[in-house]
Formats: C-alpha cells, structure tokens, sequence
C-alpha cells in the first residue's frame, strides 16, 4: 500500500469517529435517557458506583445494525 492510500484511509477514518462523536455529543444534549434505560444495571454506594447500560447497548447495536444494513443495501446498487 502506497502512503497516499494509507493517507486516505486515515483521514476517512478520522472523518468517520469526528462525526461518530458529533452525533454521540447531539445524542447527549437531546435529552435521550440513554444509560438510564428500564433494565440498565446501576449499582451506588457509599464511595462506589457501578453502571452497566445492557439495555442501552442492545438499542444502540440494533440502531447501529439496521443502519449499516441500509448503507450497504444503498450503496450495493
């Protein structure tokens, strides 16, 4: 691989997680109540808390799912 190939990808690359992270950023200022889900494991304690958002991470890879099967689908044709 040539290095204005791997220049590429990289910059792909770097595109794809600022705009990942602008919509995590959107997602947080909406009001969304993900890690907060009915099912999300939370645990506090004096001096200790502990969060496991299992609902949250099965919304998110559905969502995350259904969307690369419609990028594919899109762009197979």
């Amino acid at each position: 691989m040539d290095l204005s190939a791997l220049g590429k990808w990289i910059v792909i690359l770097g595109l794809s997680l600022a705009a990942i992270g602008g919509l995590l950023w959107l997602a947080g200022k909406s009001g969304l109540p993900l890690g907060s889900l009915p099912g999300d494991i939370r645990v506090e304690r004096p001096g200790f808390s502990f969060s496991f958002p299992v609902v949250t991470c099965i919304v998110i890879s559905i969502v995350l799912t259904i969307l690369a099967n419609v990028f594919l689908w899109f762009f197979r044709k």
